[in-house]
């Protein structure tokens, strides 16, 4: 990918698809420790999509500025934090996640420069599988929707002092009401918003789950597959944290 934010090796898929989303995000950075620790070379890059709907904190989010509590009891819809930045989103059935950890030796790259060397291949892949998606803002991808643009894609990123995961949606086929119904207006928001409501900032791909995976592995040249991946240590950071309330709720 342009400006290819790791030391020389292979992108490998990781066909891994873990039953809960606590599970997938513990597997997401304990492929960052791995990166940080130098025990791959190269990308690590995979997909996987929520059974249910469950709301996904950022890691300096507060509960109560981004989230409707009570709406999320009555949907029955969980609530969990990632290990990463940025605000809080919904994720589902429709809605794939995708992930890249790479190595990056040298100095901590510049946030600005992460987002280009990520997201550019991202959309360039997904222009060539039919859909004319765009970079806006810090961190998301767009479409033009009846003369405006519309969002399809929210990521955020961990930097290590060696190593950074990049994770984000791609909403496809999502219920799109069950965001205005369980997350309140963000705290901040990028100037293309312009202040528009849920309903009307987001959009769906309408592509299909396959040929957006294959978007996402065009996108990143992950043709070697990699097998194994670290189970104990994934059961240990949802048992310790990602299934803690306490974790969970620590910025109220």
């Amino acid at each position: 990918m342009s400006q290819r934010p790791v030391a020389d090796g292979p992108s490998r898929w990781l066909d891994v698809e873990l039953p809960s989303v606590a599970e997938n995000l513990a597997l997401d950075e304990e492929l960052l420790a791995e990166a940080h620790d130098g025990l791959f070379a190269g990308l690590v890059v995979r997909t996987w999509m929520a059974r249910e709907p469950a709301v996904v904190l950022g890691s300096s989010s507060h509960v109560s500025q981004e989230v409707d509590l009570a709406a999320c009891e009555a949907e029955g819809v969980a609530v969990v934090r990632r290990p990463s930045g940025g605000l809080t989103v919904v994720v589902g059935p429709g809605c794939l996640m995708w992930t890249v950890v790479a190595m990056w030796p040298g100095p901590a790259p510049a946030i600005d420069s992460v987002h280009a060397a990520v997201l550019d291949p991202l959309a360039a892949a997904l222009r060539i599988a039919g859909r004319a998606v765009v970079r806006r803002g810090s961190s998301d991808l767009a479409i033009d929707t009846s003369g405006e643009l519309r969002k399809v894609s929210g990521n955020a990123l961990r930097v290590r002092r060696q190593a950074v995961l990049y994770h984000g949606t791609l909403l496809d086929d999502f219920d799109l009401g069950l965001v205005s119904r369980v997350l309140r207006h963000p705290p901040r928001e990028p100037e293309y918003r312009s202040g528009r409501d849920h309903g009307s900032f987001l959009a769906n791909l309408g592509l299909g789950r396959v040929p957006l995976e294959a978007a996402v592995r065009r996108a990143f040249a992950a043709v070697e597959q990699r097998h194994e991946w670290p189970q104990d240590r994934v059961s240990e950071l949802v048992r310790d944290r990602y299934r803690d309330i306490a974790w969970t709720h620590r910025l109220p």
